[in-house]
């Protein structure tokens, strides 16, 4: 057993999607596709005798973290640090589920490849409805494309090869759990619709054509979002918060005081 491991998963914001329910956690999930971020969460994992998730310092209830130790029968001191806000669509949740899920098989010697860490990550938050396609998005870095729904070996994923800034401008969060609850007809086949069209254009600027698309086909867009999309034209909505974001400097350019980043070039890594 290791004193301690650190993990660093990149964020991840959800350009498009569609949902995909299974009663087999590992299965369910969703199409889509989006882009991950070296803005992300660094995950510190200390074995202990009792339980504790912590973010940003503050203790925190996370249940697709309390999911992965209960999966891997450990426990442990989970200690996250992040520039993304909570909820407002950028994969903190599934980042703190599979930089656990690493870090735990790594501290206790639980001896799963890569493939199963990924699934106990994704098993959890799909069970406790925070994310249907983060944790394989983040596992995959770059501009990743989810063609099949679910974990390995069941998920299949293609990707955009390229790299680009990442501007963000947040207005606060969304509940995740509130949109994939209830009925999502209406988005599912507004997803795939977007898929269709950026799988015929695999671009960045397909990317956010269809993104963009998507939101407002899926009729998702909050008051507050839209005001800037209006000024922004080549700019999204995060799915799911109230947070723009562009792949470029279009915030910036329009006057807005964004954030910035770039596109993360791979997965989770372990930090020395």
């Amino acid at each position: 057993m290791t004193d301690a491991v650190e993990v660093f998963v990149p964020g991840h914001i959800t350009g498009l999607f569609s949902v995909h329910r299974h009663a087999d956690p590992e299965r369910a999930g969703s199409r889509g596709a989006g882009v991950t971020l070296t803005d992300g969460v660094t995950v510190a994992l200390t074995p202990a005798p009792d339980s504790l998730v912590t973010l940003n310092g503050d203790p925190v209830e996370m249940p697709p973290v309390a999911g992965v130790l209960d999966a891997l029968d450990v426990t442990a001191e989970i200690h996250a640090e992040t520039p993304l806000p909570l909820g407002a669509g950028f994969g903190v949740s599934g980042a703190m589920a599979l930089g656990t899920a690493y870090a735990a098989n790594a501290a206790f010697d639980c001896g799963k490849t890569d493939n199963a860490v990924i699934r106990v990550a994704h098993e959890a938050e799909v069970s406790s409805g925070t994310g249907l396609g983060d944790v394989v998005a983040q596992a995959r870095g770059g501009v990743p494309i989810r063609l099949e729904p679910g974990a390995p070996p069941h998920g299949r994923l293609d990707a955009i090869p390229a790299a680009a800034r990442v501007e963000y401008l947040t207005f606060g969060g969304l509940a995740t759990s509130d949109v994939i609850s209830g009925s999502t007809t209406e988005l599912s086949a507004a997803g795939e619709d977007a898929l269709t069209a950026l799988l015929d254009r695999p671009t960045l600027p397909g990317f956010i054509d269809a993104a963009r698309s998507f939101a407002r086909d899926a009729g998702v867009i909050t008051d507050d979002v839209a005001a800037v999309l209006d000024d922004v034209d080549t700019a999204s909505m995060a799915m799911l918060g109230r947070t723009v974001y562009t792949l470029g400097t279009g915030l910036t350019d329009a006057g807005y005081d964004a954030e910035t980043c770039r596109v993360h070039p791979a997965g989770a890594t372990f930090e020395e």
